[in-house]
């Protein structure tokens, strides 16, 4: 079968497309994805020696995702998947580097397609919570909150759809600057909550 009424124009946003998504990687045929290194994103990690130990004989991948190329259009919608692979960098599990939207006001919506995990929330004000996430679960990431999605399996690659308003932005520099003010850590094969003894109160 073939679409109607269309140019074939690949991510055709003014007169809409489809595109494949694949429900276990979570990646698609038509988009490469983009790759975070632990080279790259190492200053994620609050051991910074473990990283660098890790550097010395590998540069393992952390994640990568891809994210459509929609106009930055406040009535447009920006979306793609993410996928963080298993592993630690000492104590702590591989996570997404994490954001504030540059527009505060902006919510997103993950939905799980596979794996094991936790999105970390943050706001200024530090109220902050850790929501898991397990293949079929949503979370809804309210405004004016950072987030990072963490993977806790040790095994499995967590992958997640998300959704949010085009013209929104992402703002990395706070948290590289500050980080987030908890870290999720691994104690007794167990996902755990510590306050983040690098957390920079601006």
């Amino acid at each position: 079968m073939t679409d109607f009424n269309t140019d074939n124009m690949p991510f055709d946003c003014e007169r809409g497309f489809t595109i494949d998504f694949d429900l276990k990687s979570g990646f698609s045929s038509l988009k490469e994805t983009s790759l975070r290194p632990l080279s790259v994103v190492k200053g994620i990690f609050s051991d910074e020696d473990a990283a660098d130990t890790i550097l010395k004989k590998q540069d393992p991948l952390i994640y990568e995702f891809h994210e459509l190329s929609v106009p930055e259009h406040a009535g447009d919608l920006a979306f793609g998947c993410s996928k963080v692979h298993p592993g630690k960098v000492g104590k702590e599990y591989y996570m997404t580097k994490g954001h504030f939207h540059t527009v505060l006001d902006t919510g997103e919506v993950y939905y799980c397609l596979a794996g094991h995990g936790y999105m970390m929330l943050e706001n200024p004000e530090g109220d902050w919570s850790a929501l898991e996430l397990r293949s079929g679960k949503a979370v809804y990431v309210p405004r004016r909150y950072a987030h990072r999605s963490i993977n806790v399996d040790p095994v499995e690659p967590l992958v997640t759809f998300f959704v949010f308003r085009a013209d929104a932005g992402h703002d990395y520099g706070t948290i590289a600057q500050n980080g987030y003010r908890n870290l999720l850590v691994e104690e007794n094969g167990e996902p755990r909550i510590m306050v983040n003894p690098k957390w920079n109160q601006g």
